[in-house]
């Protein structure tokens, strides 16, 4: 390039031939050597009219002209080849760049997809790092730019490390795998301890030894009881796990049940009104006469009731050639035959111990000779069957045909269902009537009490047995109706519910 240039400097400079120089230098003249160049006047002229340009007396050519010019031509047009070039290697260096860049950008985009989700122990998502960052990303934790690193990618969203925490414990989760609730993030072990179902009667959680099964929807399957939503496992079902014979809890490895003489076990709540001897239940039955009288259905005669064991109330039952009985565990008896029975009395002061039973002869005065009730029962749920019971003795001694089972167990259940109520209103503090025998054993009603007093209800009324469930259900839409009087009229005329 250099020689090119040269050469470009040096064709702008006169030339003068040899026989010129020599012939300037004989006359005198200033050597071409000199800062400036003089041709003769007359010889200028002479070259003028001839149409040629000389220096020195040595014609130029218009082919040296030519020549000369494409040279400087083609220097110029190679210098210019050389700068192309260098820009043309700098912008495919950027555009390089510039592919370079789109495709980690592509390769980027392809990882922010969903992170995937694993039924089975829970729902469980595994936290994507992100190699690359552009340093355009905003943490969904501290709503600050994330700059250059490697970002979590978790639930559709980019975190800095420090930023994705437990929504439990708030610490960061720094696992391979977590779990997600209502939006957020835990810990397997938060998610575990806050959402698992944890068995109330081994204190695990649910088939926490073994895999756990889950349903086509990856939901954790379990047992749980339909009023008092005590979950638990599906095993305590078979493997001789106590239930209260009350209120049908099953009993926590960590609580002992109190256990009665006959086999039943009662927790601890339900013994706390429970009614032990025959003699603590004369006040309630003294009661539901009360309850009876109130409703211009006075009993008229003065039926025995005794509180016995349950091998007790089997016996009588077998020799009972009239009546009606709960199944699947019999726990009231309106007895019409001469029998001897044995009923429980207290030996001492305890609650459980020191009961013992006495022989009671029954002797038939009227239709009815006792009533026979299972001992042991919270005060609400002695009180209902008792009050069942009690239906029974009534329609016998009014004179009733034999009812159909559905009829008269269907009307016995509606009055235990409103004695119930008439006591859960008692404890509301509503202006309906209180006995004597309304306030339990200590003068005090336990919030616990009015639950039971639910359960009870809901028992009567959640019943799906063809006799029990839907003779109550029957009755109660009866009396709905057309009242209890009219209805129990229509009964003793038809020997059915009136429609």
């Amino acid at each position: 390039m250099m020689g090119w240039l040269n050469k470009i400097f040096k064709g702008s400079r006169p030339k003068v031939s040899e026989r010129q120089h020599h012939r300037n230098g004989r006359q005198g003249e200033q050597p071409v050597g000199g800062s400036s160049h003089k041709v003769p006047e007359r010889q200028h002229h002479r070259n003028g009219r001839q149409g040629e340009q000389t220096v020195g007396n040595e014609p130029l050519t218009s082919r040296d002209e030519w020549s000369e010019i494409e040279d400087i031509d083609h220097a110029i047009a190679l210098s210019l080849s050389e700068d192309y070039h260098k820009r043309r290697t700098i912008i495919d260096n950027e555009s390089q760049l510039k592919e370079d860049e789109q495709l980690a950008k592509a390769i980027q985009d392809s990882w922010n997809v969903s992170s995937p989700t694993r039924y089975g122990n829970g729902n469980l998502h595994q936290p994507i790092p992100s190699p690359y960052s552009t340093g355009f990303r905003i943490c969904a934790g501290c709503n600050t730019e994330i700059g250059y690193g490697r970002p979590l990618n978790c639930m559709g969203a980019f975190w800095h490390p420090e930023c994705f925490r437990c929504r439990a414990c708030n610490q960061p989760i720094r696992d391979l795998e977590f779990s997600m609730s209502g939006g957020h993030a835990y810990h397997q072990s938060c998610y575990k301890e806050h959402h698992h179902p944890k068995c109330e009667v081994c204190q695990q959680f649910v088939m926490a030894t073994i895999k756990i099964p889950t349903n086509a929807a990856g939901l954790i399957e379990y047992k749980s009881h339909p009023f008092w939503v005590q979950k638990y496992c599906p095993s305590h079902e078979r493997d001789g796990t106590p239930r209260c014979c009350s209120c049908e809890r099953l009993e926590p490895r960590d609580t002992q049940y109190a256990a009665l003489d006959d086999g039943r076990k009662l927790c601890l709540e339900c013994l706390d009104s429970a009614i032990m001897d025959t003699n603590e239940c004369q006040p309630l039955y003294l009661d539901i006469q009360v309850f009876y009288e109130g409703l211009n259905m006075r009993v008229e005669q003065q039926v025995p009731l005794l509180l016995v064991e349950r091998q007790a109330l089997n016996v009588a039952m077998d020799g009972e050639k009239r009546g009606h009985h709960h199944m699947p565990e019999t726990r009231g008896l309106c007895l019409s035959e001469e029998q001897t029975v044995s009923t429980i009395l207290r030996r001492g002061g305890k609650r459980v111990m020191g009961m013992r039973t006495e022989p009671y002869k029954l002797t038939r005065r009227c239709e009815v000779t006792a009533i026979l009730i299972l001992y042991g029962l919270p005060r609400l749920l002695t009180g209902s069957i008792l009050a069942h019971e009690m239906m029974h003795a009534w329609l016998r001694i009014k004179g009733f045909r034999t009812l159909s089972q559905d009829v008269e167990e269907g009307i016995c259940q509606v009055l235990a269902h409103m004695w119930l109520d008439s006591q859960i209103l008692s404890m509301s503090g509503s202006n309906a009537a209180s006995t004597s025998s309304s306030s339990s054993l200590d003068g005090s009603r336990s919030p616990l009490e009015r639950k039971l007093g639910d359960f009870f209800k809901h028992q009567i009324e959640s019943d799906t047995s063809p006799v029990y469930g839907n003779g109550y259900r029957a009755g109660k839409q009866a009396i709905l109706k057309y009242g209890l009087t009219n209805t129990l009229e229509h009964i003793r005329l038809t020997g059915y519910f009136p429609c």
